[in-house]
């Protein structure tokens, strides 16, 4: 596979073409990171601290405007970047201990209960761990072990990529290896973080029986939460509701359950295998296609916070961004007609997984916006969301669009918006009507807020980069900032972009909205009685 040429400014007077044109002289090659560390400015780092060069060059981004905080944020990362934390091996080492902690609480899911961050089941390793003696956690001792091991990862992470920009370049092709030998070995642990791969195995379970899981909620399966093997290890919380996902998911839950038969462990553990390689897939593809491998493969496949929301949590998001880099390299290349079929096929079916894949989409809408390509905006739009309203239609029916206008209405806590719940509650405590009113409001406000921020960050990113990506990355990360239902692995699209763009400040608020984000959504709600060890 041939690497992309950059593109033409997007502050030409037509706009960036929606194509990338490869260069006239054929395929190209990434340039030497020796070459690459070179053409780093003075000025800006990837997290915006200084390097060290003789020589400045052009910002490869200019910097986000942000006032006081910005400003801030900058003096406090020159500070470190030149400390011994911007070293290579404190970051590493740092970056392995918090997996290491992640992986130790999901080691530690013994009976007669699951650790606090962690589902109630055993995978092989956790299985053995269990075999050799390994403690259960209090729930106390697994929280803070799993705070401070987030912490590690963030900081890892901003270390390693300091190391990078003060000339730390790795060979990627080595980096992509152990990062691939790291997630093989780590999808054989119990999943930690979250309990959502519980309720994946459960809608499979409920396909594989012949239901349909967007009508029939994993509290209906024979047995019940009291006897049935798979709806025990769903959390309480959503044994009643049906499934949210698209049917392209569905197929894959389906399939691990067909596997899996009556052992809900042995169907999460082919979910696990299946994200795990989606995550390793989507990392190949950026080595191969990113202008910098070596900053894909830091931002991505050796990315300890992705590592710990999309492997070792399991979830579907890792699935979606190998479709959302297909898409985004697909529209970079050559225009066709075929090509544009295959294009728009590539994102139905990643709307088939979820929903929120239509900010790829709308990614790859802007550039042919720009480019007043209407022919080929036209055709693309319309065989995406055939491709898309198909799959839900000859699969499932359109019911299974129900959950999804249920979950549409859901806010989490803690943002913004549940505490204006909260204020509108303690002001009107016996006024359901005034809290319903705040819902159609707030409803109504994030969409156009996330529009906004969106355009803000696409217009301060660099006219230098491919448009399709710069859209994506902008679209994506506003939507984790602002969405009432915001959680760390909804980033997965936002970093699979971020990973094809030059260094800019984008990187270090996309890194503390994914930290925050793990450090708020850890919980796996493990209430129950462990089930039966592979």
């Amino acid at each position: 596979m041939s690497l992309l040429v950059d593109p033409p400014p997007r502050n030409r007077a037509a706009g960036r073409s929606a194509t990338d044109q490869l260069d006239a002289s054929g395929p190209t090659t990434a340039p030497p990171p020796d070459l690459a560390q070179s053409a780093k400015p003075a000025e800006q780092t990837e997290l915006e601290g200084p390097t060290e060069l003789a020589e400045p060059a052009k910002l490869a981004e200019p910097p986000i405007p942000g006032g006081r905080v910005e400003a801030a944020m900058g003096i406090l990362i020159r500070v470190l970047s030149h400390s011994p934390l911007a070293r290579p091996l404190p970051a590493v080492i740092l970056s392995a201990l918090g997996l290491f902690g992640v992986a130790f609480v999901g080691l530690c899911a013994t009976a007669p209960v699951a650790s606090a961050a962690t589902p109630p089941v055993l995978l092989p390793l956790t299985s053995v761990a269990r075999d050799l003696g390994a403690p259960h956690l209090p729930d106390a001792i697994a929280d803070t072990v799993m705070y401070v091991s987030i912490g590690l990862c963030c900081v890892g992470l901003a270390m390693m990529l300091w190391a990078n920009s003060r000339g730390w370049s790795p060979n990627p092709r080595r980096v992509f290896a152990v990062a691939a030998g790291a997630v093989a070995v780590l999808v054989n642990i119990t999943p930690v973080g979250s309990s959502d791969i519980a309720s994946y195995a459960a809608y499979g379970r409920i396909a594989a029986l012949g239901y349909n899981p967007y009508t029939y909620p994993p509290s209906q399966l024979p047995g019940g939460a009291k006897h049935n093997s798979y709806t025990m290890l769903v959390s309480q919380y959503w044994q009643k509701t049906p499934s949210v996902y698209g049917p392209v998911a569905t197929w894959t839950q389906q399939l691990a359950a067909e596997i899996g038969g009556t052992k809900p462990w042995l169907t999460i553990w082919v979910l696990m295998i299946v994200m795990g390689a989606a995550f390793v897939a989507t990392g190949y593809v950026l080595l191969r296609t990113a202008a910098n491998p070596v900053r894909a493969v830091l931002l991505w496949v050796a990315n300890p916070l992705l590592i710990v929301e999309l492997v070792m949590g399991g979830h579907l998001d890792a699935l979606v961004a190998l479709f959302a880099i297909t898409a985004i390299v697909l529209s970079r290349r050559c225009a066709g007609l075929w090509h544009d079929v295959t294009l728009a096929l590539v994102v139905g079916v990643a709307g088939g997984i979820k929903i929120t894949a239509g900010f790829v989409a709308l990614g790859i809408a802007v550039p042919l916006l720009h480019e007043r390509a209407w022919a080929r905006l036209l055709r693309i739009g319309v065989i995406a969301f055939l491709t898309t309203f198909g799959l839900y239609l000859f699969s499932y029916g359109l019911v299974a669009l129900k959950p999804l206008g249920d979950a549409s209405s859901m806010i989490i806590s803690p943002t913004i918006w549940r505490s204006l719940q909260e204020i509108v509650t303690h002001v009107h405590p016996h006024s359901p009507h005034a809290l319903h009113l705040l819902n159609t409001m707030i409803g109504f406000a994030w969409p156009p807020l996330m529009l906004a921020l969106a355009w803000y960050l696409y217009k301060r990113l660099s006219p230098d980069v491919p448009t399709v990506v710069a859209a994506t990355c902008a679209l994506t990360f506003a939507w984790i900032v602002v969405a009432p239902w915001s959680l760390p692995w909804y980033s997965s699209i936002a970093w699979v972009a971020l990973a094809l763009l030059p260094r800019n400040t984008l990187t270090r608020w996309l890194t503390l909205a994914t930290g925050v984000l793990s450090l708020l959504h850890f919980n796996g709600e493990a209430k129950i009685p462990i089930g039966p060890s592979p």
